[in-house]
């Protein structure tokens, strides 16, 4: 087992998940009561190995700075500091760690020296810092480098410190996985073996907990929902509720998918709930994107209330949360509050239900695999994720009837030159933005002034990390084309090539 400690960072839990592939336990503690963790481990008589130390959104010298007793330092265990993790390491240490060579996003890193021995030693990283050390405790040295970052890794041999300044534990961060492995198995004495989700045991969790009473899952026609509402129903049976609340938010076709999965996949009542103009209320004059994604949450909320009375058997709402929703709403306690997921934050005490989320723990490559092993078909397992909040996160500035249907018609060309091209399933997602921003054009010899659309495509497994796609000109030139001469007042389409991070998935 190794042990982890929290500093915030968005993908702490990651760390835990690649050490999961690894076959490796994990055990999580904030820094301020690792030490008291590890005497608690250490009476158990379940010790780690090992300990991690991983970024998170602070500076070190900061007023409140997450911090740590020396006794994790003085604890005699191989430790690897991550990001935050290597600075603070680095603080404590005596060393020295600056303001400076800000790197977000992909970087080349160069091993001077096979600390690792990997296969290649120049390789991509991705970084996420503002922060660097640019002066080394006693003892150790530089081992890898980026063109900015002399201190990107690091090693005290004679402690078995390691420090890394990028993020070995994203997927676009190459030769991570080795990297972390190479930690757990030939510094810290792991045994590493494959590791399997187990469905079955899942399963099991949910009968035991739910009993006999009904559970009313929310469904949206996504792989997230569906696999979440398939493990309930295989646990439950005919107890499953499927609500599927029609929001007018949706991509076309959405309702009649829903349909289809809960009539011929899974053979359940299911309750669509038409709630279109009073989404479309909800969000009348409203512009800021934190509040349109609490005011869809509220109504949500209120619409889960509303079908709740009518089922008094029922004891739980199921839904079909995913890790990534859970720390982008500050999931732990030291994260920041990146965005807040319409079902992420706690249910009003008058719902009078509990939570069920079977998959809150997994990562969208996990869910699509779990989908996988449940025998669902690879077009629903694969299909392009949609936010909860649908187009209206996709409409900088307030949600018009009018510029709904825009943002529906500039989709729905996306799709389908993506589909014709052959690149619909080679990217996560694929979808236009209504920037807000107005742009000069000539359309028929007249001055037109109109909106600029936005185009995102972008590769990605877990949705913690994004690298934008690679798409050839012609289907750019096509797609553009399209949207200017068949959307109604747009001027222009731009192709957003920001990686994640420093960007998010969506633009709000």
């Amino acid at each position: 087992m190794l042990l982890i400690i929290d500093f915030g960072s968005q993908t702490t839990h990651l760390i835990g998940r690649r050490l999961r592939q690894l076959g490796i336990l994990v055990e999580y503690a904030d820094g301020e009561n690792a030490a008291a963790v590890m005497k608690k481990l250490k009476k158990a008589g379940n010790m780690p190995m090992g300990i991690i130390l991983s970024g998170g959104p602070a500076s070190v010298y900061e007023k409140g700075a997450p911090t740590m007793d020396r006794a994790v330092l003085a604890s005699g265990m191989p430790i690897l500091g991550i990001c935050y993790g290597w600075q603070l390491m680095a603080k404590i240490l005596g060393g020295k760690v600056e303001s400076a060579h800000h790197e977000y996003g992909p970087e080349l890193l160069t091993h001077q020296e096979n600390i690792f021995k990997l296969s290649k030693t120049k390789h991509t990283v991705f970084m996420s810092h503002g922060d660097s050390v640019t002066k080394l405790p006693l003892g150790f040295r530089a081992f890898a480098s980026t063109r900015q970052v002399k201190n990107a890794a690091v090693v005290h041999k004679n402690n078995r410190y390691f420090g890394v300044q990028f993020h070995p534990e994203v997927d676009h961060s190459e030769y991570g996985l080795e990297m972390l492995r190479y930690f757990a198995e030939k510094i810290c004495g792991e045994k590493i073996s494959e590791f399997q989700l187990d469905p079955k045991e899942i399963i099991s969790r949910i009968k035991d907990r739910v009993g006999d009473k009904k559970v009313l899952c929310a469904v949206s026609g996504g792989v997230d929902s569906t696999v979440a509402a398939f493990l309930i129903g295989k646990a439950i049976g005919k107890n499953l509720l499927p609500i599927y609340v029609d929001s007018g938010l949706m991509r076309e076709g959405t309702t009649e998918r829903v349909r289809h999965i809960f009539t011929k996949l899974i053979k359940a009542d299911l309750v669509v709930v038409e709630a279109k103009s009073r989404f479309m209320k909800a969000l009348k004059g409203v512009t800021d994107p934190e509040q349109k994604r609490k005011a869809i949450g509220k109504l949500y909320i209120e619409i889960f209330q509303e079908e709740a009375r009518k089922h008094p058997e029922a004891g739980f709402l199921g839904q079909g949360t995913i890790y990534s929703d859970v720390i982008e709403s500050k999931g732990s306690k030291k994260a920041s509050n990146i965005k807040s997921h319409h079902n992420v934050g706690g249910l009003p005490e008058e719902l009078q239900l509990q939570l069920l989320e079977p998959i809150r723990d997994l990562y969208k490559d996990e869910v699509r695999e779990l989908g996988r092993i449940l025998g669902l078909p690879e077009e629903m397992v694969m299909q392009q994720p949609f936010p909860g909040p649908g187009f209206a996160i996709r409409i900088r500035g307030e949600v018009t009837p009018e510029r709904l249907q825009q943002a529906k018609a500039a989709d729905t060309i996306i799709l389908e030159e993506m589909k014709r091209a052959g690149l619909y399933d080679r990217v996560f997602q694929c979808f236009p933005v209504l920037t807000g921003a107005y742009s000069t054009a000539v359309k028929g010899d007249a001055r037109v002034f109109a909106e600029v659309v936005a185009l995102r495509a972008y590769e990605s497994r877990d949705v913690m990390t994004s690298r934008w796609a690679d798409i050839p000109y012609e289907v750019l030139q096509t797609i553009s084309s399209r949207i200017v001469n068949e959307v109604p007042k747009v001027s222009r389409v731009v192709y957003d090539i920001t990686t994640k991070p420093p960007a998010t998935m969506e633009w709000e």
